[in-house]
């Protein structure tokens, strides 16, 4: 279903990424940055609406011949992106928000342990398993 989930600090520091193709993970990490302007673009757009229409998903950032470049951003500037196979036409905008809501939560409760350490890098094997289940689709 999804190609690589990546999550972003508010610094644009990686904080997760992940692929399931370790031979395509560069490119992989190369169009997720690339991502990063479309996702600044977007919520400077967004912020200078009212505060509580705010979404915290921004839909397809991107699109290429291969892949499809989604994004989501959190209330605390922590940055989703997901990319996605272009020739799944079966994959729906609800489902990918779905997905994003999945990782949300996923992301709430690993940060939420008193072992982690706010801005580092994420290393959780308990997070990696259900971040491979959402990217099989299996959640």
């Amino acid at each position: 279903m999804a190609f690589c989930i990546a999550i972003i600090g508010k610094d644009n520091a990686p904080l997760y990424l992940v692929t399931s193709d370790v031979e395509k993970e560069l490119d992989l990490q190369y169009r997720v940055h690339a991502a990063l302007d479309v996702v600044e673009e977007k919520c400077q757009l967004l912020g200078k609406g009212a505060p509580e229409t705010k979404e915290l998903y921004l839909g397809l950032l991107y699109s290429t011949e291969t892949h499809k470049i989604y994004g989501f951003v959190t209330n605390s500037k922590i940055k989703f992106i997901i990319v996605i196979d272009s020739s799944n036409v079966a994959l729906r905008e609800n489902e990918v928000r779905a997905m994003f809501r999945n990782l949300h939560i996923l992301w709430n409760d690993a940060v939420c342990n008193p072992f982690y350490i706010p801005g580092e890098q994420l290393n959780s094997k308990k997070f990696d398993r259900a971040v491979q289940k959402l990217m099989s689709g299996n959640v």
